[in-house]
C-alpha cells in the first residue's frame, strides 16, 4: 500500500461551493469593468480605476491575512516574488483588460481569457519541465480555432471604420493573457508555495496598486473621482469581492485540488460572461460567433480533460 493520500475532491462541498461562487463572480466582473469605464468627460481613466481597485483589494487582503493568523513578514525573497507576481498579474494584465473593453464586448474578452491555460502549459513546459498530454494539445488547437471564429465574427460584424479598434481590443486582451500567465507560472516556484496565500496576495496587490498609481499619474494626470454611485459600488465589488476574496479562495482551491481541476473555472467563466453580455450589452449571436464559442469551450473541455494541465489559470478579474 502506498502511503500517499488522495488529494481532496473538487466535488467536496467545502471546495465545490467556493469554486462555483468564484466562477460566478469572475463571470460578472467583465460587465462591471465595462460600466467602470463610463462615458464622456467625467469618466475615471482606466489606469486610476485599476489603481483604486487594487488599493482596496490590498487593504482587504492585509485584514484577511491578520484575521487568518498569517504572518505579514515574508522575507526578502517573499517580497521579490510578491512584486514579480503583482506587476504582471495586477498591473499589466488589468490595465490591458480595461483598455480592451473600450473596443470589444466584455463577453469576447472573457472567452479569450479562457485560453490562459494554453500559454500556461507551454511556458510551464519550457521553464519548469512540466509535460502536457496529447489530448491537452489537441484540445488547445480546437479552442484556438474557436476563438479564431469569434474574432472573424467580430470583424465581419464591425463596420469597416471599426475594424482597427476591434483588432486593437483583441490585441490588448492577448497581451493581457500572457501577462496573467507569467503571474500564474510563478505559483510553481517552491519558495512561493511556502508563503501564506493571504500575505503573498496582500503584498502583491499593494505593489500592484502602487505601480498602477505611478502609471496613472504619468499617463492620466492627478487622481480623478466620479460622483456616480454605480461606479463606487462597482469598485467595491471588484476590489473586495472579485479581487481580494476571490483570489484568496482561488489559490486555496489550487493548493487543495491542484491546478488541473482548479483550471476548470476557465471553462465556466466565459459561458456565463457571454450570456451576461447578451443581456446587458445587446450582443448579437451569429452562426459564426455561436460556432466559435461552442468550439472554443469544447476545445477547452477536451484540453482540461487530459492528464496534466500544467499551471494555475486564474481569470484577470
Amino acid at each position: 500500500m502506498s502511503g500517499r493520500s488522495e488529494p481532496p475532491s473538487l466535488a467536496s462541498p467545502a471546495i465545490l461551493i467556493p469554486f462555483l461562487a468564484i466562477s460566478l463572480i469572475w463571470s460578472s466582473t467583465w460587465i462591471v469593468i465595462k460600466d467602470q469605464l463610463g462615458s464622456g468627460g467625467d469618466a475615471v481613466p482606466p489606469n486610476w480605476s485599476v489603481t483604486y481597485r487594487f488599493a482596496l483589494a490590498a487593504a482587504a487582503m492585509f485584514v484577511i491575512a491578520r484575521l487568518s493568523g498569517a504572518s505579514l513578514r515574508i522575507g526578502r525573497s517573499g517580497h521579490f516574488y510578491a512584486l514579480a507576481i503583482g506587476i504582471p498579474q495586477f498591473v499589466i494584465n488589468f490595465i490591458l483588460v480595461y483598455a480592451a473593453e473600450r473596443y470589444v464586448t466584455s463577453g469576447l474578452v472573457a472567452v479569450v481569457f479562457a485560453l490562459l491555460v494554453v500559454p500556461n502549459a507551454l511556458l510551464a513546459r519550457a521553464f519548469f519541465g512540466q509535460r502536457v498530454s496529447a489530448q491537452f494539445l489537441w484540445g488547445s488547437v480546437v479552442a484556438m480555432a474557436g476563438v479564431g471564429l469569434l474574432f472573424w465574427a467580430e470583424l465581419r460584424a464591425a463596420p469597416v471604420a471599426e475594424v482597427g479598434p476591434v483588432l486593437l481590443g483583441i490585441g490588448f486582451t492577448l497581451v493581457a493573457v500572457l501577462a496573467a500567465s507569467v503571474g500564474n507560472l510563478l505559483q510553481l516556484v517552491e519558495t512561493v508555495k511556502r508563503l501564506p496565500i493571504a500575505s503573498l496576495l496582500a503584498w502583491g496587490m499593494l505593489y500592484g496598486a502602487l505601480a498602477n498609481g505611478a502609471i496613472a499619474l504619468a499617463v492620466a494626470g492627478p487622481p480623478v473621482a466620479e460622483a456616480r454611485l454605480g461606479y463606487w459600488l462597482g469598485l467595491l465589488y471588484l476590489g473586495l469581492i472579485a479581487s481580494a476574496l476571490a483570489f484568496f479562495y482561488y489559490y486555496r482551491i489550487i493548493r487543495a485540488v491542484g491546478p488541473a481541476k482548479a483550471a476548470y473555472s476557465s471553462v465556466l467563466v466565459p459561458i456565463v460572461a457571454m450570456l451576461i453580455s447578451t443581456i446587458f450589452e445587446d450582443y448579437r449571436w451569429t452562426f459564426l460567433s455561436a460556432a466559435g464559442g461552442l468550439l472554443a469551450l469544447s476545445g477547452l473541455v477536451v484540453a482540461l480533460g487530459g492528464k496534466r494541465p500544467a499551471a494555475p489559470a486564474p481569470v484577470p478579474d
